[in-house]
């Protein structure tokens, strides 16, 4: 693999890993369409590596006062740490959903993958998804509950399937559970640093690449750029979710996934 096709791997890993149109699903498009051919498990592992670094970077405030708040529990703490503390909860029941029916279903969801027909019409779900949550109007909820956090644990889990965007479908939840927008993006992608640990996890098992002196370097810049676009992806999602502006994403799953369909049926 060669320094360019590393920072293009790496740049469109951190698209397409939190801009809701679904990476997997592009990447089964392309492995269909294009002959796209898959990097190995170690290169997978470093771009995973460089999406989770940017949230955490993006949303760093938070996790310090989750971490603050794990450690505090006497009673006369303050408001916030009760706060986070409650959202730290909710963060471990909607995780454990998503690992349970992950661990469950994972093989009938992953079999989807080989599903070119079905993957493009998941994107079309993806987008009609979005298409309703910037209609829905009573999003004035700022505290989490158990039905909500359950909401978005089973949402995060059916986007194992290609086609269903992980970030898309977890904001959406929160959003159809009638949290504030800023609230609902905050707590999904809060989500998404356990979910991305898990993955890397799993992908380790399966390691049995070599990380030679000329893949270091396209490797190296495959992460970082993961990393840089994966921050500015976050940003400007935020930005379009507050002013409900997921449409413009829904047009595209729409048109991706009505081409891939017609290019199916063609070929």
């Amino acid at each position: 693999m060669n320094i360019i096709n590393s920072i293009i791997l790496g740049i469109v890993q951190g698209l397409t890993e939190f801009l809701p149109v679904s990476s997997s699903g592009h990447l089964v498009i392309f492995q269909e369409l294009l002959k796209y051919n898959k990097p190995g498990i170690l290169f997978e592992i470093i771009v995973h590596i460089g999406t989770l670094t940017a949230v955490i970077v993006y949303f760093r405030k938070d996790i310090v006062k989750l971490i603050i708040a794990v450690f505090s529990w006497k009673k006369d703490r303050d408001n916030e740490i009760k706060s986070y503390q409650h959202m730290l909860l909710h963060l471990i029941i909607a995780s454990i959903v998503t690992g349970i029916i992950g661990l469950i279903f994972q093989d009938i969801l992953e079999s989807f993958f080989d599903n070119i027909l079905l993957v493009s019409i998941m994107l079309l779900v993806t987008g009609l998804i979005l298409f309703i949550s910037d209609k829905v109007k009573n999003t004035d909820r700022e505290q989490l509950n158990l039905p909500t956090s359950l909401f978005i644990g089973f949402a995060q889990s059916i986007a194992i399937i290609p086609g269903i965007s992980r970030s898309g479908s977890t904001i959406s939840a929160g959003i159809f559970a009638g949290l504030k927008r800023d609230v609902a993006v905050r707590f999904a992608f809060l989500l998404s640093i356990p979910a991305i640990i898990g993955a890397v996890i799993l992908k380790s098992k399966e390691l049995s690449d070599v990380l030679t002196h000329d893949l270091l370097l396209p490797y190296l810049l495959a992460g970082i750029s993961a990393a840089i676009v994966g921050y500015l992806s976050i940003s400007l999602l935020i930005q379009l979710i507050r002013k409900a502006k997921l449409i413009y994403f829904s047009i595209y799953c729409w048109i991706v996934g009505c081409l891939t369909i017609v290019i199916t049926l063609l070929k």
